[in-house]
Formats: C-alpha cells, sequence, structure tokens
C-alpha cells in the first residue's frame, strides 16, 4: 500500500511539472512572432457571383436523385452558401416551365470554392411509377422535362441529365442538400 501511495505522489509531482512546461510553452508561443510578421493577413474569398459559375454536370444516383455539379470558372477563388432553387426547364415554352418547392436538407456551410473548383449538390425527388406512360402513386400528373435549371449565386445554370433521359418526378416538390466541396 505504501508503494502506491509513493506511486500516486510521484505521479502527482510529475504531472505538476507537466502542466507547468506546457504552460510555459504556450505562453512562449503565444507571445512569438509569427513568421509572416508585418505581412497583411489574406483577404476573405468573395462570395461567388453567378457570372463565374458554370453548369458542371447532373449525374443520375439511383432512380431518384441527381448528383448536381457546378464549377467557379472565375478569376480567383469565392465561397458560394446555401441550397439551389431548382426548376424544371419548360421545353421550349416558358409557359410550360415548372418552378419546384426545395426541401433543404442538412446545414448549410460556406463552401471555399478556387478558380477551377466545384461544389456538388444531391436533388432527389418523388419518382414517376411505371414504364412509358408513367404514373404517379399519388395521383398527380406525372411531368418530365428534358433539362433543369439550378439556382447558385444568382446564376440560372440549365443541365440535361448526364444519361441523355429527361427528369421526370410526381409532384412539385424536391430535396436538395446543401453546396459541398465536390471530391
Amino acid at each position: 500500500m505504501v508503494c502506491s501511495v509513493k506511486g500516486f505522489a510521484a505521479r502527482r509531482r510529475a504531472g505538476t511539472a507537466l502542466g507547468t512546461s506546457l504552460t510555459v510553452a504556450a505562453a512562449l508561443l503565444a507571445t512569438a512572432a509569427p513568421a509572416s510578421a508585418g505581412a497583411p493577413a489574406p483577404a476573405p474569398a468573395p462570395a461567388c457571383r453567378g457570372g463565374q459559375l458554370e453548369a458542371g454536370g447532373a449525374e443520375r444516383v439511383g432512380a431518384v436523385a441527381f448528383r448536381v455539379t457546378v464549377v467557379n470558372e472565375g478569376p480567383g477563388p469565392c465561397v458560394l452558401r446555401g441550397h439551389p432553387t431548382v426548376a424544371l426547364a419548360g421545353q421550349g415554352a416558358p409557359s410550360r416551365a415548372m418552378s419546384l418547392t426545395v426541401t433543404r436538407q442538412g446545414a448549410a456551410r460556406p463552401v471555399l470554392l478556387a478558380a477551377g473548383g466545384a461544389a456538388q449538390t444531391r436533388i432527389s425527388f418523388v419518382p414517376v411509377l411505371g414504364e412509358a406512360g408513367g404514373y404517379c402513386a399519388s395521383g398527380a400528373e406525372p411531368f418530365a422535362a428534358p433539362s433543369m435549371v439550378i439556382g447558385a449565386a444568382g446564376a440560372r445554370l440549365q443541365l440535361a441529365p448526364d444519361d441523355g433521359g429527361n427528369f421526370a418526378l410526381c409532384g412539385t416538390t424536391v430535396r436538395a442538400t446543401a453546396w459541398r466541396p465536390a471530391p
């Protein structure tokens, strides 16, 4: 029993000495001048603007979702925030366009896009059932369009599915994840 008490006391003294050393080291680091003393801190990247984003693609992910990519084609980095807006294109006539209600999924965090960098969102929806003469389980009228319009940073980017098919859905609601960096 005496050994364990002495061992405890020795460990306590070693812990106190270590804690004091760490405190001194932290104080020295806090007062040390940074390596780039006098150099201005880099300016934060500005928000992405519509003119610098380009549609990168709409990759089908299963039967009910698409992975949509946008690319920063601007001369420098920018920050993309939030969730996209979504509409189905009007097949040549504005009266045939369909705005969709977006149910946002996931917390939105700023995504820093370097020049040439990409961000993605996943758009999912209630699918049309059946074959060519498809139907909606809800009884709604199915809607199909050859392209989708994604709203991001003030831009309206039109994309077609990468597999050459249509965007076909039931109802007027889609789910969209927040923008995130593309892998």
